[in-house]
């Protein structure tokens, strides 16, 4: 059977992209109730010290999530040392798959620079701005940090004013937080 050029030529079938899973999940620590979400594998939300399950997921601002039915063990892994750090064992989650969302090339320097602060440690707003490759920019670090969608895995905590005085906090409770994490580091401010 001969066949002519163009029949041999099938057209590719349609691929449908997908977007990598979204699970979400809620767990109680002994810093309040934590919920993250977990996309492709990555960590890319995380919210903490809120009285109860529901504040926490409310917290994540997530539209659209699907819950995880059964936790595969790397999810399990990630929620076992958050609970772990929220009692006081220090863990700088380095090693952590994190997913930023989309971010500027400006925040995830910052960002990237903030997860290198390890616990016991501070940075001013400007010494991050410094890490970050942008000094003089200490005002959009700060601005940054209080959007930082991945607290205590970012520690956004550990980054003071250059007088020492804290600053800001975003999570629940505020500056008593970001104090209690710090106290909780050895980190006298």
């Amino acid at each position: 059977m001969v066949h002519s050029a163009t029949s041999a030529r099938a057209k590719p079938a349609a691929r449908k992209i997908l977007e990598p899973e979204k699970f979400v999940v809620a767990f109680p620590s002994a810093l309040g109730w934590m919920a993250a979400v977990f996309h492709g594998g990555a960590l890319a939300r995380l919210a903490f010290g809120y009285q109860s399950r529901r504040e926490a997921l409310a917290a994540l601002d997530e539209v659209k999530v699907s819950a995880a039915r059964e936790l595969d063990s790397t999810i399990d892994q990630v929620i076992a040392r958050l609970q772990a750090f929220a009692v006081g064992n220090d863990d700088d989650f380095a090693d952590l798959a994190v997913d930023y969302g989309r971010v500027t090339p400006f925040q995830r320097r910052v960002l990237d620079a903030c997860r290198g602060v390890g616990p016991g440690e501070t940075l001013s707003y400007g010494q991050l701005a410094q890490l970050a490759g942008s000094p003089g920019a200490a005002r959009a670090v700060g601005s940054v940090m209080s959007h930082n969608r991945l607290p205590l895995v970012v520690p956004c905590h550990r980054i003071v004013g250059s007088s020492g005085a804290l600053g800001g906090y975003s999570a629940p409770e505020g500056l008593d937080m970001k104090r209690k994490l710090l106290a909780r580091e050895g980190t006298l401010v």
